[in-house]
């Protein structure tokens, strides 16, 4: 059945079922990226915007490499300001350390889930003159 033939209420129950999936493997891909464990170009069909260079400049610092245990993810919570975007955030854990990241995906016209935005608690990527409103 296609989308336009499910009911308001059906289409509301199946985003509510893909909101976890989609922050789980982001979160996951997020932290394969920022651990060192993946490329960043491995993410760049899977961002929109700014969020491809913001990754780039958050694993270029290795803010998330470590000796030792390997970083997961331990725990994920979102909000959805509407229909279609998602600010997330997961606590990643090595060993005894506990970090924060939090990153928002939006849902293109093609359905597809794409990072728009990624920050790691510390430094942030310097803002540039074509990033003003």
């Amino acid at each position: 059945m296609s989308a336009a033939g499910i009911g308001a209420g059906a289409q509301d129950a199946v985003r509510a079922v893909s909101l976890p999936v989609a922050t789980d493997l982001f979160a996951d891909r997020l932290l394969a990226v920022l651990s060192g464990q993946r490329p960043v170009h491995w993410m760049l069909r899977h961002t929109a915007g700014r969020a491809y260079d913001e990754l780039a400049w958050l694993a270029e610092r290795g803010t998330l490499r470590t000796r030792g245990a390997r970083p997961v993810v331990r725990d994920i919570g979102y909000y959805e300001p509407r229909p279609g975007a998602v600010e997330a955030f997961a606590r990643i854990g090595a060993g005894d350390q506990l970090r924060a990241m939090a990153f928002r995906l939006e849902q293109g016209r093609d359905r597809r889930w794409r990072c728009t935005a990624v920050e790691l608690g510390g430094p942030r990527m310097p803002r540039t003159k074509d990033d003003l409103p």
